[in-house]
């Protein structure tokens, strides 16, 4: 057995404490305060992916999250050193590892379909079976696969684990997605830079998570250009060296915060983001009453008494609504004067929270890709059980503005995707504690 398997670090405690912990939320309290949003989880990933093709990466303004512990187990497996202090990871590629990601490693998040490309690049041939993470319905992988296959990439699907090989090497190609999907986007990125000749991958996904990528990948000494179409232009290299990156700002969380302040009749102001990330999450706080004001770098809302009505709320791949923030929003809605709709056209079951949204007094419809949500006046705390990363949160939201006392459980799902998210909410005054 190889010594990069044995030394895999497991889980700390404080990590494996989250499956036991519970969240008690005292609602009734409006936020306020100053907060700082950490960096993006769906940033983060993809960046520790592509760090494996380099030697050595030091990766900035990486959030301490159970995803972010878990795409580094997978890295050690896979031939590297990380360290992780004070919200910067250092990775170096230290031994040539094994290119089979065990399916332990590749359960323990969804977004670890993202290592198959970085895996063929360093390697040359993968073995990975399907990821885990959120169930939020069918996430079908097909895309991801035609379009290595056109890279050149031989892979067999049997037995529930994809065997990538190249036997001819990987070679740049033109690939057009069906869908901009993110992963088959960042898979494409991280296989094609150090591909001979060069790739042109057409309706590509556009999230300001894919640009950051490409930042990183082009200072550790990629070549990728974006077309004025909207294609990505990517001429292989030879190698690639390492770099400093600094991960952007999560706008997902900065969307969370806004809704918790303005679901409990607050005011705060978030520092440390960009507000152009979030140009269709905004206008919706503001069709909902909120007064909203920003400045360089930060975002202050300022809640009425009670909300308005959101309109209709589609999802869409960005610069469209985003489907993450579409839980934490449903939520806001639940109490907002007036109805409101939700169109969710990226995945089939965003809608497991509700729910328990309804055993709050919240009084909402669904039918299968829409819900119908009629504002009530009040809800009331309840014991609630979270099923995935959004909607957990989403969950906490209702409970800051729900009369009297909410038990959050399974809060492990928030721990993948919000950094120290029961302490951010207290700084804001929030009655909320972990037991």
């Amino acid at each position: 057995m190889m010594l990069m398997r044995g030394i895999t670090p497991q889980p700390s405690t404080e990590r494996m404490s989250l499956h036991m912990s519970e969240y008690l939320i005292q609602g009734g309290t409006p936020l306020r305060g100053e907060l700082a949003v950490h960096g993006a989880k769906n940033a983060a990933l993809p960046v520790l992916a592509a760090a494996l093709l380099c030697e050595k990466s030091t990766i900035h303004n990486c959030p301490d999250l159970t995803d972010v512990a878990a795409a580094r187990n997978i890295l050690h497996y896979l031939g590297c050193s990380t360290t992780q202090q004070d919200g910067t990871v250092t990775v170096t590629f230290t031994q040539k590892g094994d290119h089979r990601i065990p399916d332990r490693l590749m359960r323990a998040m969804r977004s670890s379909i993202v290592f198959l490309g970085a895996v063929i690049g360093r390697y040359g041939m993968a073995e990975v079976s399907m990821p885990g993470g959120c169930e939020l319905g069918p996430r079908p992988i097909d895309m991801h696969l035609a379009a290595l296959r056109r890279l050149g990439v031989v892979i067999d699907e049997s037995g529930g684990v994809l065997r990538c090989t190249t036997p001819n090497g990987l070679k740049g190609a033109r690939i057009t997605l069906p869908f901009p999907s993110v992963g088959a986007t960042e898979n494409v990125m991280l296989a094609a830079c150090t591909a001979k000749g060069e790739t042109c991958l057409s309706n590509a996904a556009r999230e300001p998570e894919i640009v950051d990528l490409a930042d990183f990948l082009n200072a550790a000494g990629a070549d990728i250009r974006f077309a004025a179409d909207g294609s990505i232009l990517i001429h292989g290299v030879d190698k690639l060296i390492g770099c400093e990156h600094r991960v952007i700002p999560d706008r997902i969380a900065a969307a969370t915060y806004l809704c918790a302040a303005a679901v409990t009749g607050g005011k705060i102001t978030l520092t440390h983001l960009r507000a152009d990330h979030l140009a269709a999450v905004l206008p919706v706080f503001e069709e909902a009453g909120c007064r909203m004001q920003y400045g360089q770098n930060t975002i202050c809302l300022k809640a009425p008494e009670r909300l308005t009505a959101l309109g209709t709320v589609r999802t869409m791949p960005y610069p469209g609504f985003s489907t993450d923030a579409q839980s934490t929003m449903l939520a806001m809605a639940a109490l907002a004067e007036g109805t409101s709709v939700f169109i969710e056209t990226i995945f089939e079951s965003r809608y497991k929270q509700v729910g328990e949204l309804v055993r709050m007094g919240a009084n909402i419809r669904v039918e299968g890709r829409v819900a119908v949500v009629e504002g009530v006046p009040k809800l009331k705390g309840a014991v609630m059980n979270c099923t995935d990363l959004r909607g957990g949160a989403a969950l906490a939201v209702a409970a800051l503005a729900a009369q009297g006392e909410s038990r959050l459980c399974s809060i492990h799902h928030i721990a993948r995707g919000y950094e120290n998210f029961d302490l951010n909410l207290r700084k804001l005054g929030a009655q909320i504690t972990r037991v």
